[in-house]
């Protein structure tokens, strides 16, 4: 399918944030873009993420993989239904992805598969490369049985990327678009102690970090998707302040996020997370945005 032009790249999750953001960067640069979809389309595949993709022939000749479909782990308070769905849409999503590549004639070169930095689970302030053991914990567990199942496609000859991806910044969606509001109004301050550590990428680094691991060769295996500056809560609730000109001056206590989030407020808010992008840094990867501040400011149109 690719020319000589620029490559061609099938995305899995293609009109999430990041696939959306991904898709757009992949144009800009001259590559060609196919969704992969519950339902079929002129630049579609369709694919039933518990049964695999409909018609495996359709990646015959795609030169990359990503894989960024999968069930929003914020998308309400959990319970148990959740939560599976979380596991499903993760785990078996990835698995009937990879078995649809099995009896292909010309398999993509690389799979690029989403991962999470709730891989590590809550370790305070240590520093955390991707040589790091998991944590424990929902996410630790759903991220460990995630990258295996994406692994797999190793045996099938696919270079294999698990991207961990840390907090994505951006105002067109996920934890900043819901904190624009109450920051703006006034409202923003501290979560719980901010003590925590919470390692965050701008969406538009992200996208780039992705493309990088889909063109050099010697990206395999765990890597990191945050930016080089993790900041603690206190640390980026000063900033975002600083950025929108606001004053941060109403906490949010552990106690209260606990009492409308439960469990999720302890994995995504509570939870500290230290990650540095060891691999990205070593291979040569450029930031646009390497720290917070330059990261927010950028997103929101701030520069």
């Amino acid at each position: 399918m690719s020319d000589s032009n620029g490559m061609t790249v099938a995305i899995s999750g293609p009109n999430g944030l990041v696939g959306t953001e991904l898709r757009n960067l992949l144009a800009d640069a001259g590559h060609e873009s196919i969704g992969i979809s519950r339902s079929a389309g002129p630049d579609s595949i369709e694919w039933d993420p518990l049964t695999g993709i409909k018609d495996p022939s359709s990646l015959e000749g795609v030169d990359a993989l990503v894989h960024l479909a999968g069930e929003s782990i914020a998308s309400g308070r959990w319970n148990e239904a959740l939560k599976q769905r979380i596991v499903d849409s993760r785990v078996v999503g990835t698995r009937s992805l990879v078995q649809s590549l099995k009896d292909l004639t010309q398999k993509p070169r690389v799979l690029v598969c989403a991962s999470a930095i709730g891989f590590y689970g809550d370790r305070g302030d240590e520093i955390l490369d991707e040589n790091s053991p998991p944590g424990e914990g929902f996410l630790a567990e759903t991220c460990v049985q995630w990258e295996r199942e994406a692994m797999a496609a190793a045996e099938l000859g696919l270079r294999v990327v698990c991207i961990r991806i840390g907090v994505v910044l951006s105002p067109k969606g996920g934890a900043l678009q819901k904190m624009l509001l109450p920051f703006k109004l006034g409202g923003g301050g501290v979560v719980g102690n901010g003590r925590q550590y919470w390692s965050c990428i701008g969406l538009t680094d992200l996208a780039r970090a992705i493309v990088f691991c889909i063109e050099n060769d010697q990206m395999s295996g765990p890597v990191n998707g945050v930016c080089p500056d993790a900041s603690d809560n206190r640390t980026f609730t000063k900033t975002l302040g600083k950025v929108l000109n606001r004053p941060t001056i109403i906490p949010l206590p552990a106690f209260a996020a606990r009492l409308v989030l439960g469990e999720m407020a302890d994995a995504l808010l509570l939870a500290s997370t230290r990650v540095e992008p060891k691999r990205l840094q070593d291979a040569g990867f450029e930031y646009s945005c390497p720290d917070l501040e330059s990261t927010l400011r950028h997103e929101l149109g701030r520069d």
